[in-house]
Parts: C-alpha cells; structure tokens; sequence
C-alpha cells in the first residue's frame, strides 16, 4: 500500500511511526474506537518481521495468546485465532496441540492484520517532526512531500542490529544474524563457519549449520562472553513479573537500581529455550558417534579486536576467567549480537520537547510517554530501563496499547489490568 497525498489541515488524533507487532496492535485495537482517528506511517514496502530468522521449525518463546489484540480484546476480528480460521488451518493448529506459533506463521499473521487495515500507509519514511505550539500540534513530514498533522505520536521504530564496537569498519563479508537466511548458502560454502552470541538466535543458528555440518563440510565455532549457554527462566512465578504490579514496582525504583537490575534480568528474557539446549546436545552427542565433531563451544570469550584479510576473519578474544588472550580464525562470521534501540533522527526539531535519564535514554514515564507535557508522545519498546522486561515482551504489547489508548481517550476503552500476580513485589 503506497501512501496517499494528505491534505495538510487534517489533524489526526494520533500518528504511530514504524510498523513492528507493537504499533500494529495499536492499529488493530484503534481500528473500531470512531472517537480515534489515527494513522500509521512505516518505511517499508510491506510488513516484515525478522525474516532472515526463518529458520525450519522455529517458533515463537509465547504462547499464541500474546497476538496482536487478544490480550486485550479476545473479541477482536484481528486475533491469531481468526487468521487460522479465515486460513482454514484452526483445526490442524487445534490438532497440533503446540500453543507456540512457527515464526514463519506469526509473520504471515501480522501480514494479514496489516493488509486488512486503512490507516497503515507503507513506503513511507518520515523526515521530520516538528511541533506547531499555537494549534498544539505534531507536524510529521516524509521524505516525499507529505504532511500529517496529529495532537500526539506513538513511537513504534523498533531496535536496530547491534554489531560490537570491535567490529566497527570491519570489512569482508560478515553479517548479522537478522540477514542469516539470506546468507546461508553462501555461508556454508567456506570451510569455516563463526557464530558470536549466547542467545536464542545463535542457539537456533548453531543447530541448524551443525545439522548439515557433515553435507558441507565445514568447520564450526560458537564463541560467547558468558559463562555458559543460559537457559531462557521461564517458571511460571518468574512469569508473573511481567505483570502490571511489577511494571509499578520497577518503575517507581532509584534509576541507578533499575540499570542494575536491567544487566542483571538478561536471562529472562534473553535466554536460550530450554529444549533447544538439549536438542544441541543431543545432535552434537550423536554425529560425535561417527568421531570428533568439528566444532567447538567456547565460553568466557569476549570479542576485543577482529581483522579480515585475505578472505580470513582473525577474532582476538580474551578467555575472561582465566584472563588470557588467545585468537581464532574464521572465513565466516555471523554476529548474533542482538539488537539496539537508536533515537530516530527525525525527532532532533522537537528534541527539547523529550525528557531524558541521567544516562541519555528517554525517561520514559509510568504511561509510556516520553515528552515534557507527559501525554504527547508515546514510545512502544525500547524502555527495559524503566519498565523492565515487559518491554520487548510479545504478551504484554496488548497491555501497553491498552494503556496507550486509555491515555489518547481519556477514558477506558479497553480494561487496562491493575492487579494479576500473586506475588508481592514491593514493601
């Protein structure tokens, strides 16, 4: 869908920018309230959501409920649930018996919502937002010319690929995981293949090269800084912590405990599947049958320096435990180092209209909102540092958008959930 012309004197309730699950959601929740009249601006062609970790057989680390909308409104046209039955799949999906949906699928689902939407404009990149203090009013200009006008924006631009400053001007060919699919083949056409990262993703990469080792050939590092392949916590107490009342109590903490605690929760939210840890075990225990696997794990390695040349990676790491330096050498490298948050620069001509930390990131607020009148501006994502790991948390998207749209309103249009943990957080 390409981006109509706008006429400049319609003013929008609202304009969300950038077009992940979370501000879709927003557009799925939004879509039957006549008293909101909002649109979405994304910068891509068509909806897409990590595409190069389609990897066979992977899924969703949440249940099928922690859709777009269901979460907050079970009723809703746009649930998973109505994309199976409008597929025709609801019985097969009943039947597997498996409340985690293929990644592949959950993709094709948002797909789907975004298709059946009139506010989504796609190929559209903002340039600019400026604010207009007499009409009290947001100016959002693309970079083709249009204008939209709202009282209030919703931030939805999402995390960026990290890659570690050790790799800054690094040449060659090297990727992120994010474009892993794409590279593959390529990938395992060299002798030798490393992975950088303890997370999810490295987990699911790892055993799926290791799985077609013996076709291609190659040779196969797995290298990471922590002291072992953590498992992703996932008891149902520790669950309860993204809740309502635990948003409460972490937000109302001393910002230099929040930081702290935002190092120390990595595991609950960034681990690795449990199984998907012991199925890496088990295949690496059965092709070992055959004799030794070529390839090695390495722990308690942090990445300090890499150079390519002549079409060979040479990481420099140093074993932190025993503080030695020691090298390795490479002709592939994926790097499955995560993803960052970067404050778009479209929002620099209304800079002085944001509240920042001590730390130079938003402070973002009990609601969500990041500007100085504490209502204008509203930030999906990005806010583990003051709302702790409901942040990137599929499940709890429908929670915010609730929340959001309780604000946008000024009334509850949604039940916004107060109370739900049987644990207490706070004194």
């Amino acid at each position: 869908m390409t981006a109509l012309a706008e006429p400049t004197d319609r003013t929008y309730d609202f304009v969300g920018i950038g077009l992940g699950p979370f501000n879709l959601g927003l557009a799925c929740l939004t879509e039957p309230i006549a008293e909101l009249d909002g649109v979405f601006l994304e910068s891509k062609p068509t909806f897409a959501w990590h595409s190069g970790m389609f990897l066979e057989g992977a899924h969703l680390q949440t249940p099928f409920m922690s859709d777009l909308v269901t979460l907050a409104d079970p009723t809703s046209p746009y649930s998973f649930l109505s994309y199976l039955k409008e597929a025709g799949r609801l019985y097969s999906f009943y039947i597997r018996e498996n409340f985690y949906p293929l990644r592949v699928e959950y993709d094709d689902y948002c797909r789907w919502a975004a298709n059946k939407l009139g506010s989504v404009r796609f190929s559209t990149t903002v340039a600019e937002v400026t604010y207009e203090d007499d009409a009290e009013v947001y100016v959002v200009r693309t970079e083709a010319g249009e204008v939209y006008r709202a009282r209030h924006l919703v931030l939805g631009t999402g995390t960026q690929p990290y890659v570690p400053e050790a790799c800054a001007g690094l040449g060659g060919d090297f990727i992120h995981n994010s474009r892993y699919m794409q590279n593959k083949a390529e990938l395992q056409a060299k002798e030798s293949i490393t992975l950088v990262g303890s997370g999810q993703s490295a987990a699911e990469i790892f055993l799926d090269l290791l799985g077609e080792i013996d076709v291609h050939g190659y040779r196969l590092n797995w290298v990471t800084r922590s002291p072992r392949f953590f498992p992703l916590e996932y008891t149902k107490l520790t669950l309860e912590m993204t809740s309502p009342e635990y948003i409460d109590y972490f937000h109302a903490l001393p910002e230099p405990t929040r930081y702290r605690l935002q190092a120390e929760q990595k595991g609950l939210f960034k681990g690795i599947d449990g199984d998907l840890i012991n199925e890496i075990f088990d295949l690496l225990y059965q092709k070992n049958l055959g004799g030794p696997v070529p390839a090695r794990l390495l722990t308690n390695s942090a990445l300090e320096s890499v150079r390519h040349e002549n079409g060979v990676y040479t990481l420099g790491l140093r074993q932190q435990e025993q503080v030695k330096d020691y090298e390795l050498h490479s002709q592939g490298l994926i790097l499955a180092t995560g993803y960052r948050y970067t404050e778009p620069a479209f929002l620099a001509p209304v800079r002085d209209r944001l509240r920042y930390d001590a730390q130079g990131n938003f402070d973002v607020a009990r609601n969500y909102a990041i500007d100085t009148t504490g209502g204008g501006i509203f930030l999906q994502n990005a806010g583990v540092h003051t709302h702790s790991i409901t942040s990137p948390d599929l499940g709890m998207g429908a929670y915010r958008n609730a929340y959001i749209i309780r604000e946008l309103l000024g009334t509850e249009y949604y039940p916004v959930e107060k109370t739900i943990a049987f644990q207490e957080f706070s004194v």
